[in-house]
């Protein structure tokens, strides 16, 4: 079914080649192909192919977790789970109670996959590697049939009859009684859903680093504290959403380029079009306490005063870091680094050179706690987080039916992924969104399938 391809002296000739399916999925990401299997599996014997305009198929899933692929995460309550998708809580709670963690551990377990969970709630393959959970799906389609071609990029798609045409670039066409729409965040496809009658909304960049070049974090590229505080240094109103848009709670690292972690990724997540009508230009307060007031910080910088006197202030740090959230027992000093840099930009770097504790004037004493509980950062733009690549946007939620992921609107048209409104903090949250959806749609498929 693919285009022929002929040479006429010193031309290429393509002859076009034509096709017909019982279902077309456009895109070979995760959920594309978890989505081919699962309706495969229901329904034996129907003809599946996957296009994919890239030279391999699953991309996402070979760099996800920096190539370890995070499959999932740990918190398999539907309830608790959706927290982490900053657009589509509520529309996915009653997908992840049909097909949610658990199942996507026994069903990676029942492939040979086995997973295992990390401290902070990341799954991943025991294997350390994303190449075995990609080739567990790429067996998994083989096996009931599945069809995935590759460097098929698709040029259009039109609804006709009672079915649906793709065209690809490489002149091939393919008709198909059913067509799932998994391109992720690719603009085309989001094209498409709008030219076959569906609303959406504009896509803009989530899951992303910040970029500073602060002086206070300049040469501490490495160093991260296991519990911080960032909000975004204006007001989004007093909601349980506003709070959420304006704040999060968890690890921080400092990049050679300015900052990332978990608290990061989380606030530029939900705070991603905020971000990007700001232009990615906007102020953090950094709370490196976020388990202490500032109170409580002053009176321990009082108490070191009195019991450090002679000790230099930029040697020497009466604080630990917060405990992180994860369960860990220990007890971590705070980065004796970034303390220096904070003392220098308090005392300026020549009183601290010789600034001894017992020396410090109540005003320092209560810009140090500030600059500890409520430090202000500008940041100038955004970077990428490793390798992976997120946005929310795309198809309007209310667009679908989430208990089959057909569109409302145009029958036999199918949805999974992240070409819909909805994207997770991290990239464990995003593959399972993947797996979920992807499910469902093929069961929600081949459901269809029985019944035309």
């Amino acid at each position: 079914c693919r285009a022929s391809v002929q040479r006429i002296g010193s031309r290429i000739q393509c002859r076009a080649s034509s096709a017909t399916r019982d279902v077309v999925v456009v895109g070979g990401g995760p959920a594309g192909v978890f989505a081919a299997i699962a309706c495969a599996r229901r329904s034996p014997g129907c003809t599946i192919t996957v296009l994919e305009q890239l030279p391999e198929a699953l991309t996402k899933v070979r760099i996800s977790g920096g190539g370890r692929c995070n499959v999932t995460n740990a918190e398999g309550r539907p309830e608790v789970m959706v927290d982490g998708y900053p657009r589509g809580r509520n529309e996915l709670r009653g997908p992840l109670m049909r097909f949610g963690v658990q199942d996507v551990v026994e069903w990676f377990q029942q492939e040979g996959v086995p997973l295992k969970t990390e401290a902070d709630g990341r799954m991943f393959p025991v294997s350390d590697s994303s190449h075995s959970v990609v080739e567990a799906l790429q067996g998994a389609a083989k096996a009931v049939g599945v069809e995935i071609q590759c460097n098929q990029r698709v040029e259009s798609v039109k609804r006709v009859d009672e079915g649906f045409l793709v065209t690809t670039r490489s002149f091939s066409s393919f008709s198909c009684r059913k067509l799932l729409l998994s391109s992720g965040s690719a603009p085309a496809a989001v094209k498409w859903a709008a030219m076959l009658g569906h609303e959406t909304t504009n896509q803009v960049p989530s899951l992303f680093t910040f970029k500073t070049k602060d002086d206070r974090l300049r040469g501490l590229a490495g160093i991260s504290v296991p519990y911080v505080e960032i909000s975004l240094a204006e007001n989004f109103g007093s909601s349980a959403k506003a709070t959420s848009v304006r704040s999060q709670t968890a690890p921080l690292l400092i990049t050679h380029w300015g900052i990332s972690g978990p608290a990061v990724l989380r606030l530029s997540a939900f705070a991603a079009r905020r971000l990007h009508d700001l232009n990615y230009r906007f102020d953090v307060e950094i709370n490196w306490m976020p388990c202490r007031s500032t109170s409580e910080v002053s009176q321990i910088l009082l108490s070191a005063k009195l019991s450090m006197g002679n000790k230099l202030v930029s040697t020497v740090c009466p604080m630990d870091s917060c405990l992180s959230p994860y369960g860990e027992d220990e007890v971590r000093a705070f980065p004796r680094r970034l303390w220096k840099e904070l003392v220098d930009h308090v005392l300026g770097v020549e009183r601290a050179r010789t600034a001894r504790w017992r020396d410090l004037k109540t005003l320092e004493i209560s810009v140090l706690s500030a600059e500890l509980c409520c430090g202000r950062f500008h940041i100038d733009g955004r970077g990428t987080f490793k390798d992976e690549f997120v946005t929310c946007g795309g198809v309007r939620l209310d667009q679908v039916d989430f208990r089959t992921m057909e569109s409302k609107s145009c029958p036999g048209l199918f949805f999974a992924g992240e070409l819909l409104d909805y994207d997770g903090v991290t990239g464990g949250f995003n593959l399972q969104g993947a797996w979920t959806t992807g499910f469902i749609a093929g069961q929600g498929i081949s459901e269809s399938l029985t019944w035309t």
